[in-house]
């Protein structure tokens, strides 16, 4: 604050999702230098150890002991023990409730682990594909941490590791959650955020997860985005195992597009405005959800 009292232009831009850091953070965690974050690969560590520093830099605190990290292994067919882990990052506001944030880090690297499906030894960037979602996961908890105290819900945040591998950190988790699953107020997941198409609009999922999503999004606008709800809580991404542990979701999608799971998933076509926009209109969400002290699940119509 200055001495007039007004926030300085620069400490309005830290406020907000920004475009160029957006587009930053993409370029990184989508150069070849990371060889696709493939799980098992050293770039997949790479990205993680990057997230971590990136929470510890933002002042997240780790919940697992001293550690950002959950590692864990699963099996996928004749693959076994493989190694991956989640990357989680805490925001203690001293509530009895907590939002859950996320997003993978991880993309399919040089596909060997992937049974020939995909070209083996070619570099899957995966900008869009999560990285986007990872930046988004970042530009939140920048957000929380800049209003920390003034929020009624604690905040979690997790970039899960081996979600192309079928949800594995989700549902490692899930599993063996840090925090009583029970107290979790939505989990809210983003997973290919970055190439808006404003012919379409952005999808957010589990509209029918909780009674109160209607009222939550009611008259709920964003400038330059338009959005459409779908009810499903399960889904293709790591909201799905949360849904079906009993959590209300949210899932935010932009769709897929020619480049998807391929080589040409690359950071230069990013739409970093639009992602900054979508992740406005998650905040506009987040703050109105967390006008309900509690928010009552809604499992699959049998």
């Amino acid at each position: 604050m200055c001495a007039a009292g007004t926030i300085t232009a620069a400490q309005a831009q830290d406020t907000i999702p920004d475009a160029a850091r957006i587009q930053g953070i993409v370029n990184y965690l989508a150069s070849d230098k990371l060889k696709g974050r493939g799980t098992a690969e050293k770039g997949g560590k790479t990205a993680s150890n990057y997230v971590a520093k990136q929470f510890k830099k933002l002042g997240l605190k780790p919940v697992n002991g001293n550690s950002f990290f959950q590692d864990f292994t699963f099996t996928r067919k004749e693959h076994k023990d493989i190694p991956s882990r989640n990357v989680i990052g805490y925001l203690d506001n001293g509530a009895a409730r907590t939002i859950i944030i996320g997003a993978h880090y991880d993309h399919l690297g040089t596909a060997a682990l992937f049974d020939g499906k995909y070209p083996i030894g070619e570099i899957h960037n995966g900008a869009d594909d999560n990285a986007s979602g990872v930046a988004g996961l970042l530009e939140l908890a920048r957000y929380y941490v800049k209003n920390q105290g003034r929020e009624p819900f604690n905040f979690l945040f997790i970039a899960f590791g081996g979600e192309e591998l079928g949800l594995q950190g989700s549902k490692y988790y899930t599993a063996h959650p840090l925090m009583p699953l029970d107290k979790v107020h939505f989990m809210l997941n983003m997973d290919m955020i970055g190439r808006y198409n404003p012919e379409r609009g952005i999808g957010i999922g589990g509209y029918g997860s909780a009674e109160e999503w209607p009222a939550v999004f009611k008259e709920v606008q964003q400038p330059g985005i338009k959005y459409f709800t779908d009810a499903a809580g399960k889904g293709a991404s790591d909201h799905h195992n949360f849904y079906i542990s009993g959590v209300p979701v949210m899932f935010f999608h932009t769709g897929g597009h020619d480049d998807y799971h391929k080589p040409t998933d690359d950071a230069p076509k990013l739409q970093a405005k639009a992602e900054a926009g979508i992740l406005q209109l998650e905040i506009q969400l987040i703050n109105r959800a967390m006008a309900y002290p509690v928010l009552h699940y809604v499992g699959e119509k049998s």
